[in-house]
């Protein structure tokens, strides 16, 4: 770590320099990956909004978590596509915080959607009588508008945390900007910053998985004296719901775990590797697998191509 502390200075990303050697490859190849997240997210969004059928409770928490994958995902594709084409290896410190922000409130944001998700899969399954009372529209948009200001209140106390601490150090080992990142870089103690982050963590994470774990459970037990037809189906969307929620959370725990390894011994790419994932794989598979595998949403999306289909050949039928 370098010597001195700096308040204001430009911070290095050193995961960077490894990608710039092959970033010909890396530019098109994310660039790809963004469009596709963009495109396929506001097509399902889009498709919610205009189809009455669509506006139940499932639909907009879907709607959410693809919103939630554009949010996260815009906080880290611009700013890595604009460093690797002018091959920039630098962000300012208030760029570095801002970002770091709204990473960690997209990781949050994520869990607390697949929470809701879950408690409302096992009110349809195991409270069918009571469902439509008890999960309506506008019951759940207000707690998502509500969830989301308090997490990002309580996230934005733990940033500016973070921004009175001196650094010692310039140089981040990775592509982006995250909390942990910065702390490693103080000279000072930073004793409230671990606190106040641990706290938070343990609340909204623990209680998170706590509705996920319970509601999955509860609706596995009720599938068990279901008749068959109905045990496929509610056991279809359970797993559409895992398989997301698995792949987010193994994210989550490889973007947190190279902190608690020895920093020191990873290389920087090793860095990259784990915390990468987390911003790149969630906002990519959800609108694939919820678009796939959701039938009435995907019979929707795929309608408008069938009628383009049905339109040409009738235009220009086949010759016998």
């Amino acid at each position: 770590m370098e010597n001195g502390s700096t308040s204001r200075e430009d911070l290095e990303l050193l995961g960077l320099e490894e990608m710039e050697g092959l970033r010909y490859f890396y530019c098109p190849l994310l660039s790809v990956i963004y469009l596709y997240i963009l495109i396929l997210s506001i097509v399902i969004v889009f498709v919610v909004l205009t189809n009455p059928s669509l506006h139940e409770p499932m639909y907009i928490l879907i709607c959410n978590l693809v919103l939630n994958g554009i949010f996260g995902s815009s906080s880290f594709f611009p700013k890595l596509l604009a460093d690797l084409w002018t091959s920039s290896k630098t962000i300012s410190r208030d760029g570095c915080l801002t970002q770091s922000l709204f990473i960690t409130v997209y990781a949050y944001l994520e869990i607390m959607t697949f929470a809701v998700m879950a408690y409302d899969r096992y009110l349809a399954v195991c409270h069918p009588l009571q469902y439509a009372i008890l999960m309506t529209n506008a019951r759940v948009i207000k707690f998502l508008i509500n969830c989301s200001l308090v997490f990002f209140m309580l996230l934005l106390v733990s940033t500016l945390l973070t921004m009175r601490l001196p650094l010692c150090g310039t140089q981040i080992k990775n592509v982006f900007c995250d909390n942990m990142s910065i702390f490693i870089l103080a000279c000072t103690d930073t004793s409230i910053n671990n606190i106040y982050g641990t706290i938070i963590t343990i609340v909204i994470i623990c209680s998170m998985l706590l509705i996920i774990i319970f509601s999955y459970v509860r609706i596995y037990i009720v599938c068990l004296r279901l008749s068959k037809e109905s045990r496929h189906k509610a056991l279809h969307t359970l797993g559409t719901h895992l398989i997301n929620f698995s792949i987010f959370l193994l994210g989550f725990v490889f973007m947190f775990m190279r902190h608690r390894l020895s920093t020191n011994n990873l290389s920087i790419s090793t860095h990259v590797g784990l915390s990468v994932p987390s911003l790149v794989i969630p906002p990519f598979m959800n609108p694939l697998v919820f678009g796939v595998r959701t039938k009435a949403l995907k019979s929707k999306i795929v309608l408008p191509f069938k009628k383009v289909d049905a339109l040409i050949k009738l235009l220009h039928p086949m010759k016998k």
